[in-house]
């Protein structure tokens, strides 16, 4: 089968969204929504974005999966605890179980044809939720401070290590400084997946599974910087 965003046709990205109640003018709705950062980012690196609203139909996870090139599993509220068997933390906030439900789904059928994956924080989390693993709930609890997701409109600096060898370190080097916005993250590991990066506090900030074409998790907000490459990788990863 010839590969998909040969001939000069951009790849399909598909990038999960959610449901929230918006304002648009005088009307008060819910919407499928995604920050345009997102899209800004698939089609400077030369993609197509096609945004993938969490819906409750049979197989529809499976026929949008089947018309892309590789997938992307966003930011956004907390994974619900009931997903990974934890109880809920009183600071765990906003959780969507269709959003949950929708995203195993999707990220079920791109595993199954070793479509490339990226994962960005709420989507690392998940990603790490789905394949077994568990997080930590509320990282200040941990670390005893707030630089990993301050209150507010604000993405935060942050330093992180990469391991040396890693798919990671291959497209952004040994050592980087990221934008970050989170209170949770990953705490024991999923299924096939290896710690890639770290903030200099130990918490994780990238997951990969070496054994995949492209299964790529950070915790970071690429979208939200000036750094294309990870976007880049994606692009190159879909149109091989």
């Amino acid at each position: 089968m010839a590969s998909k965003g040969s001939n000069g046709v951009p790849p399909r990205i598909g990038l999960s969204t959610y449901r929230e109640r918006i304002q648009m003018g005088p009307l008060d709705r819910r919407a499928a929504v995604l920050p345009e950062t997102y899209l800004d980012s698939i089609t400077a690196a030369g993609g197509m974005p096609l945004l993938l609203p969490p819906v409750d139909v049979a197989g529809g996870a499976t026929a949008a999966v089947a018309a892309l090139d590789a997938l992307v599993l966003t930011g956004g509220a907390d994974v619900d605890p009931s997903f990974y068997g934890a109880e809920r933390h009183d600071k765990t906030r906003g959780t969507r179980s269709d959003r949950d439900a929708w995203e195993a789904a999707l990220l079920d059928a791109a595993l199954a044809t070793d479509l490339p994956v990226l994962a960005i924080c709420r989507g690392v989390q998940f990603l790490n939720a789905a394949r077994g693993g568990t997080l930590h709930q509320h990282v200040p609890d941990i670390v005893g401070h707030e630089e990993h997701g301050h209150p507010g409109d604000v993405y935060n600096a942050i330093h992180v290590k990469v391991e040396p060898g890693s798919r990671l370190q291959a497209i952004i080097g040994e050592d980087s400084v990221v934008r970050c916005h989170h209170h949770q993250a990953v705490d024991q590991l999923g299924d096939g997946l290896v710690v890639t990066a770290r903030a200099d506090d130990g918490i994780v900030e990238a997951v990969e599974d070496p054994s995949r074409r492209f299964l790529v998790g950070v915790q970071w907000h690429p979208e939200q910087g000036d750094d294309p490459r990870l976007f880049d990788a994606l692009i190159a990863a879909a149109r091989r």
